[in-house]
């Protein structure tokens, strides 16, 4: 996107409310705008940007750029353990090469994974509601999400288990059990492929 503001209405849209919410975020301070001689509220793509980032809001992808110009691309971590979960997005954000979402059970990632739409997905097998394996099924059913890289992180990894999960469409498996520094490596290599 070559401009550099946006209009109230195009933070309402990329935000997913209705534009008299944004005026009231500007009204109160939370967002910084100025207005055009003609009475309107214009804001500042970087202002927005750090917006977003503030109220943890995903930033959309046409305005989600680094300093290459390239798009962050977008990973889901879906897992019950929360402790995991915070040292995997914590490592993962650090680079600044991602955007980075979390569920912490099956069927909220159904949700999560229509709204983000990430590039890579990484489940954790055993979840209340519904299960890894679930959960990539029905992400595969869709010919759509083909691209979607899934790596099962698990951690009691059996013999079937990585079986099943590959004969599901998931692209990789590997174990919590390993150092995080392995795994976030794992994760680099499996959403550059």
């Amino acid at each position: 996107m070559k401009k550099e503001f946006l209009t109230t209405g195009q933070v309402a849209k990329y935000c997913e409310v209705n534009y008299r919410t944004v005026c009231k975020w500007i009204n109160t301070g939370k967002i910084e705008a100025f207005g055009t001689p003609g009475g309107h509220n214009r804001v500042k793509k970087k202002v927005f940007l750090n917006f977003c980032k503030k109220y943890n809001i995903p930033i959309p992808r046409e305005l989600s750029t680094s300093s290459t110009n390239k798009i962050k691309k977008k990973i889901l971590i879906v897992d019950d353990d929360k402790q995991m979960v915070k040292s995997m997005k914590g490592m993962l954000l650090l680079e600044n090469r991602y955007d980075v979402e979390v569920a912490f059970d099956g069927f909220s990632a159904g949700k999560k994974f229509s709204e983000f739409k990430p590039d890579l997905v990484t489940l954790d097998i055993k979840m209340p509601k519904m299960d890894g394996f679930e959960v990539c099924e029905q992400i595969r059913k869709d010919p759509n999400n083909d691209e979607v890289k899934i790596m099962i992180i698990s951690g009691y990894l059996k013999k079937e288990d990585i079986k099943k999960a590959h004969s599901l469409g998931a692209d990789g498996c590997i174990s919590k059990l390993i150092n995080m520094n392995k795994l976030i490596k794992t994760i680099h290599e499996q959403i550059n492929n």
